[in-house]
């Protein structure tokens, strides 16, 4: 059986049947009767259609487009509604004549007429009784002739092979509706609720999947029950089809899993893209392949590469594995193998720009100079690993920018500060969810070449996590022998980082993993003299500031003696960080009264920079002077450079108890306690009453205990504190010392020199006492560096005594 369809009779164009109630009308026996008695009329206009045959009491719904079809549904419609209906007997036949025709048909009655959009007609009609033509008395403009009725002959009502057949069309219907996925299950209803025999075997008849030949041999059997034999018959053979059918897609048919579904659905939407002129997942793997091909990769990466490519081209776009895959094949040609940017090799050039952006650092531009003349000879020099260790805000990071201005080179940085995960060096394995290459790599693709600039930042605040070591797998991107083959997780192949010039910054050496420190070459960048900042603020922090707050030197301008008043009051530190805020926060005060039309000084005064940035804070790292004994100042190395420190020691009556205050590390309470010690050992020598020790306590300070100190620095200063003390002798005016002590008495040399020299001149310091063999230290620092600076070189405790403290008295010296 088939569905119902809307039957164009001139277009042979099929259209599923709404299935309304009132387009399938259920024909009673009383209806038939009713039927049977009405007289047929003499002349009909006949109506051909080409490809179905209407049974009496049936309902079908036909489209009419050809001017004589809409001719005689028109006047039909308006007239009487009954018209003849007849098969073509061959279905091509555009314009039928007599003898295209059947002879046997059905009279339809019109039910109802819709007009298109289009200017076809569709009509519903039913069909009633069976004619046949006796002649066509006219076909102009339809077809018109004489009919005379079919009679039918009908079995016997206790014909019991009669009523079998019925109750096996019905069966067979209901089997047939069930299997078959094409008809509707409405029809099933139908069937079931179908009163009438000869109705029954009509509408089957109608709705068999068979030719329209055969289907006109069924309406031409007068028998009814010789006509419900031969359709059973058809039914019989159309359900053992269809059984045959289901059979055969049984045994071959597979079950789309998810992954078959989704590639279904991914094929509509390729075509729908290329519809809306999107790209094809085939052009997308044929542009891969053609940017491949113009990648300078060596034959074990391009192996790599195809392999993995002709993987992606197997898998199905719509699963997950796919998207992982296609990023990985991107990343491939996003990176620059062995693209190289053209460095620039003029060293007066890159010597300018060096002293453009910065102030100072000559060793740091020395060591710049020369990598860039090393390479302009030999063209073929792997980068150096360097490594910028110095406070904060004395310009490592920017220095980095510099560089890469200096060679031509692009510039990349990455913060390592607080860095836990080594996968965030290495990358990934691409099997994970959410895989991603390291930092090294995304910058490297970001660059665009293989041998930018690399800054790693805050390379000594790495820490240690679950998930890994970071600062040992820096070792292999920090080896000059190693890192030309470097091995991303993710990349899963190496990649050369030979040429790429990184620049690493740290604040502190001691944090630094020693086998990570052993592969670079460290270049100690230290703080700023006064006159340097006053010069660094002058040429680029005053003129930096001006232009982000939309002035220029027209509008605010400070002296040397401000600057200089800046420098000295508000800030304490070795870099300029500091130094750049206050600068700002004067901007800021101009800008607002310009804004706001006040007046200001454009020229700015010493109360200008009083009244704006407050009375001076910085002044207590000032020399303070030696009217008390047992008041030294020592040199600190600090993480943010030098400072000075002042130790503090007082007597009270007790038991020679020993107190030290101040926030000090273990190292600097050793050093007290050995300060102590060898003055017990040595009192006789130093001129002190060893009684003195069992009766006064004696109580070790150094100032601001909020700041925790530590270090190997102020041996030589707590000694020369206590000696003062028991002794009431002053301590030479405008003096500092660093250095550390042994129970021998022996003065051992320390670190930060330079550091600490910069923070005694900061303090107006005018002598400085060191161990003999820091003055190797010495004469590596600049000469402007050493100006107004006196330095004495000393081997022990006796020395720092003789050239420290004075013969004269403490106004109001105890007596001990």
């Amino acid at each position: 059986m088939s569905k119902s369809k809307l039957i164009d009779i001139d277009n042979l164009s099929f259209q599923d049947l709404n299935d309304e109630a009132e387009l399938i009308p259920l024909m009673t026996p009383e209806d038939e009767d009713a039927i049977n008695k009405e007289d047929l009329p003499h002349e009909l206009a006949i109506l051909p259609l080409r490809n179905t045959v209407l049974f009496p009491g049936v309902v079908i719904p036909i489209t009419a487009g050809r001017d004589k079809s809409i001719k005689l549904i028109n006047e039909a419609n308006k007239n009487s509604k009954v018209i003849g209906v007849v098969s073509q007997k061959v279905e091509g036949v555009e314009e039928p004549d007599e003898k295209d025709i059947n002879r046997l048909g059905t009279v339809a009655k019109i039910l109802r007429v819709l007009k298109m959009p289009d200017g076809n007609i569709t009509v519903i009609i039913q069909g009633k009784k069976r004619f046949e033509i006796d002649s066509i008395t006219t076909s102009k403009p339809y077809f018109k002739a004489k009919i005379k009725e079919v009679e039918e002959a009908r079995p016997a009502k206790n014909n019991k092979e009669f009523k079998a057949v019925i109750e096996s069309i019905k069966d067979l219907a209901l089997q047939i509706i069930n299997e078959s996925p094409n008809i509707p299950s409405e029809a099933s209803f139908a069937i079931k609720n179908i009163e009438s025999n000869s109705f029954l075997i009509n509408f089957v008849s109608s709705n068999l999947n068979i030719d329209v030949k055969d289907k006109q041999k069924l309406l031409e059997i007068n028998s009814l029950e010789e006509r419900a034999m031969e359709t059973l018959k058809f039914m019989n053979v159309e359900f053992q089809k269809l059984a045959l059918k289901n059979d055969i897609q049984s045994k071959v048919r597979y079950d789309l899993d998810q992954q078959q579904r989704e590639y279904f659905l991914h094929q509509q939407m390729k075509t729908i893209q290329e519809e809306l002129g999107g790209v094809s997942h085939e052009e997308e793997l044929e542009e891969m392949y053609k940017k491949a091909k113009k990648k300078k990769w060596s034959k074990e990466v391009e192996k790599h590469f195809n392999k993995e490519l002709a993987k992606l081209k197997r898998m199905n776009p719509q699963v997950a594995e796919y998207s992982i895959q296609r990023n990985y094949l991107d990343l491939f040609l996003d990176l620059p193998w062995n693209h190289f940017s053209k460095d620039k090799f003029d060293l007066k050039r890159a010597k300018r720009i060096l002293d453009r952006d910065h102030y100072g650092l000559d060793e740091v531009k020395k060591r710049i100079i020369e990598y860039l003349a090393v390479l302009k000879l030999r063209n073929d020099m792997k980068s150096p690993i360097l490594c910028l260790y110095g406070p904060p805000g004395v310009g490592k990071t920017s220095l980095g920018k510099s560089i890469a201005e200096a060679l031509g080179r692009k510039y990349v940085r990455v913060s390592l500060g607080g860095l836990r995960d080594e996968s965030e060096i290495r990358g990934h394995r691409k099997t994970y969810i959410g895989a991603m290459p390291g930092r090294i790599i995304q910058s490297v693709k970001k660059a665009e070449t293989s041998n930018p600039v690399f800054v790693l930042d805050e390379i000594d605040k790495l820490s240690l996590g679950n998930q890994g070591d970071p600062s040992s797998a820096l070792l292999e991107v920090l080896d000059p022998e190693q890192n030309s083959n470097f091995h991303d997780n993710f990349l899963e192949v190496g990649f050369d980082l030979s040429k790429v010039m990184f620049v690493a910054t740290a604040n502190s050496l001691n944090t630094i993993q020693p086998a990570l420190l052993d592969r670079m070459e460290i270049i100690k960048v230290t703080g700023y003299t006064i006159e340097e900042k006053v010069e660094i603020a002058k040429q680029h922090l005053l003129p930096k500031q001006l232009k982000e707050h939309g002035l220029d030197n027209s509008h605010l301008k400070i002296a040397k003696p401000q600057l200089e008043k800046i420098v000295e009051g508000y800030t304490r530190e070795s870099g300029v960080r500091g130094l750049e805020k206050q600068i700002a926060k004067m901007v800021r005060h101009a800008a607002m009264n310009i804004a706001m039309e006040e007046e200001y000084n454009i020229k700015t005064s010493n109360d200008d920079v009083v009244k704006v940035l407050g009375a001076p804070k910085m002044e207590r790292d000032k020399y303070e002077n030696n009217d008390v004994a047992g008041v030294v100042t020592g040199l600190a190395w600090t993480r943010v450079g030098g400072d000075i420190l002042f130790i503090e020691s007082a007597l009270s009556k007790g038991k020679g108890n020993l107190t030290i205050t101040g926030n000090l590390g273990k190292v600097m309470k050793e050093s007290a306690t050995i300060a102590m010690e060898y003055i017990k050992s040595n009192a006789d020598e130093l001129q002190i009453d060893p009684d003195v020790f069992e009766k006064y306590n004696v109580h070790i300070h150094v100032p601001e205990g909020a700041t925790p100190k530590d270090g190997p620095s102020a041996g030589i200063t707590m000694l020369t504190s206590l000696v003062s003390l028991f002794t009431q002798r002053k301590v030479k005016k405008s003096i500092a010392m660093t250095g550390e002590i042994t129970l021998r008495g022996k003065v051992l040399p320390v670190g930060g020199i330079k550091e600490k020299i910069l923070a005694a001149k900061r303090a107006r310091i005018k002598e400085i006492l060191l161990c003999e063999e820091n003055k190797r230290d010495i004469e590596e620092i600049k000469d402007d560096y050493l100006k107004g600076l006196k330095f004495h070189y000393v081997k022990d405790m006796h020395e720092v005594l003789q050239l420290a403290l004075t013969k004269e008295k403490v106004k109001n010296a105890k007596k001990l």
